[in-house]
């Protein structure tokens, strides 16, 4: 297990624990996001019906196919990010493929854009001019029986150098 966790922090991540806020780099001149996880819900539920944080639908064959509810073999574990552009480029990014979320035996689960009950997820691009901030939720689908370690944050839709990473309790 501790092998497992150690091997992000052999390529350059900045640990914190949940309530920190860790400076991340992008791989562009300028690119620059202080970044906080605020939140963790586990488990979170699927929200139903139309929610604020998605975009209403203008035609049936537009809508993108529903994504699976747990069915008992695994659960949504919901986190809440606060993003501050604290660069000089606009942030233009995905957040959701940008999280990851780890368990305890080293398994690497990627954030889903997927609207909970636990509030606001990100929309499916966020751009943040220089010194704005974006706050929402990410989703992640794990088995029912996975013990979250922590969870990592890299702009470039996670393609980033600069990784953040929380360690869960």
């Amino acid at each position: 297990m501790a092998l497992a966790l150690l091997a992000p922090a052999l390529l350059g991540v900045a640990p914190g624990g949940s309530g920190e806020t860790i400076s991340l780099a992008g791989n562009e001149p300028g690119q620059r996001l202080d970044v906080t996880l605020t939140q963790v819900v586990d488990p979170a539920s699927p929200a139903t019906g139309p929610t604020a944080e998605t975009e209403p639908e203008t035609e049936p064959e537009s809508a993108p196919a529903p994504t699976p509810q747990p069915d008992g073999s695994d659960r949504l574990v919901a986190v809440r990010f606060r993003l501050e552009n604290t660069g000089t480029a606009v942030y233009q990014d995905s957040p959701a493929p940008a999280a990851h979320l780890l368990d305890t035996t080293g398994q690497r689960f990627t954030g889903l854009n997927l609207p909970t009950t636990a509030g606001t997820n990100f929309p499916d691009t966020v751009t943040l001019d220089p010194g704005g901030t974006a706050e929402g939720f990410v989703t992640f689908r794990i088995p029912e029986d996975a013990g979250p370690a922590a969870v990592q944050f890299a702009l470039n839709t996670g393609l980033g150098d600069d990784v953040g990473q929380w360690s869960l309790p």
